[in-house]
């Protein structure tokens, strides 16, 4: 038998779905040996997580409204990697997306019903954050500033300009608080007990809202378009290698900038959960670091729409359910459920290939042949 018959490339099921497994299970493990040394049981603390998480009705809402935001931001991250790009101003493009759906929602939510307001306000919070994210894209095509720097400078610069506007502009008439009035029910996306209750379904009150829905149709839009047309191709292509998508007469400077205007929109779709479906009005701090943490997402996810919602899934588990055990566990800090889920991110994230190697190793042994190990999809 040659060489090249004995030799297969790394399965993509392996790599999608096997490795961030054994990551994930590395990280639970860590987290064990955390809990054991303070004298917790690890079994017992999973079993609270998984309860807090999945155990009830309203758990249920809680991990699916942290997992909407992260669905939002973890596929505004793969979308720029696909391009080659790391967008790191998720925050940034979020607070941006927002502040332009609260001025659709400050402007007409006494005069448009619900069903033309929230479609508005959609639009313009896109717009708003593609626009924030176009000019770290632009700067990147056309001048040559590196995008990490640039999406970073971003962030702050969006956080004080929404901290400037709430103090001195938008600011609630009467409010000490650094935030807009209340928006009127016309701009308010339905929860999803709202929603069951039109079935004569009956579910317990919980944040979750209808922002669900539009994230899982953002990921297979985003599958869609990056897998299924031609402008995803091209973004792809320049992801592989900028010279030769320039040398097959792609535009690799249009596509970065169309790129981050996408991811940015993306972004700033974390808006429609947390200000259109769960605050009702615009307020400091309420991306609460989701932008950064969907990096993780991504990278867990492999940067495919799929692994992007079950990962945020996850995640959405590890805020809720880490939560609950920090309640039922005395000696579980808040600190150190945070302690957890940076491990999670971790070994998902910075160590997210670390794995590799001797997972296709083992797999090789169990089909008595060498296999190769590529880079990440």
């Amino acid at each position: 038998m040659s060489s090249a018959d004995n030799t297969v490339h790394m399965p993509t099921w392996l790599r999608v779905g096997v490795v961030p497994l054994v990551n994930l299970s590395m990280a639970l493990f860590v987290s064990g040996l955390i809990f054991w040394i303070i004298g917790e049981n690890p079994i017992e603390a999973v079993r609270l997580m998984i309860y807090g998480a999945f155990g009830y009705q309203e758990a249920i809402g809680y991990t699916l409204f942290y997992a909407t935001n992260f669905i939002f931001t973890g596929l505004a991250v793969a979308v720029a990697f696909h391009a080659g790009l790391f967008n790191i101003g998720g925050e940034g493009q979020a607070y941006v997306g927002g502040l332009g759906m609260a001025l659709m929602a400050l402007a007409f939510d006494d005069v448009l019903p619900v069903y033309l307001l929230v479609p508005l306000c959609l639009v313009s919070g896109a717009v708003f954050g593609a626009a924030w994210g176009a000019v770290p894209g632009w700067l990147q095509a056309y001048r040559g500033s590196h995008i990490v720097i640039t999406t970073i400078m971003f962030n702050f610069i969006a956080s004080a300009l929404l901290g400037y506007l709430l103090v001195s502009v938008l600011i609630a008439p009467g409010s000490m608080a650094p935030e807009t009035r209340k928006f009127l029910d016309s701009a308010s996306i339905p929860y999803l007990y709202e929603i069951a209750a039109w079935f004569g379904v009956e579910l317990s009150r919980s944040p979750a809202n209808g922002s669900l829905f539009i994230a899982l149709i953002c990921a297979f839009g985003l599958w869609l378009y990056i897998w299924r047309s031609p402008s995803g191709y091209a973004l792809r292509t320049v992801g592989f290698s900028e010279r030769a998508a320039s040398y097959s007469g792609i535009d690799a400077r249009k596509v970065t900038v169309i790129t981050m205007c996408l991811s940015g929109g993306l972004a700033a779709m974390m808006g429609l959960n947390e200000i259109l479906g769960t605050q009702h009005r615009l307020l400091l701090n309420f991306t609460a670091g989701y932008g950064f943490t969907g990096i993780a997402v991504s990278l867990m996810g492999r940067n495919h729409p799929v692994g992007i919602v079950l990962a945020s899934l996850l995640f959405g588990a590890l805020y809720q359910g880490g939560a609950e055990l920090a309640f039922d566990m005395p000696k579980v800090t808040r600190e150190m459920v945070v302690a957890i889920q940076g491990l999670v991110i971790l070994f998902s994230g910075a160590l997210a290939y670390m794995s590799e190697p001797w997972v296709a190793w083992v797999y090789g042994k169990l089909i008595g042949k060498h296999v190769i190990v590529e880079g990440a999809v």
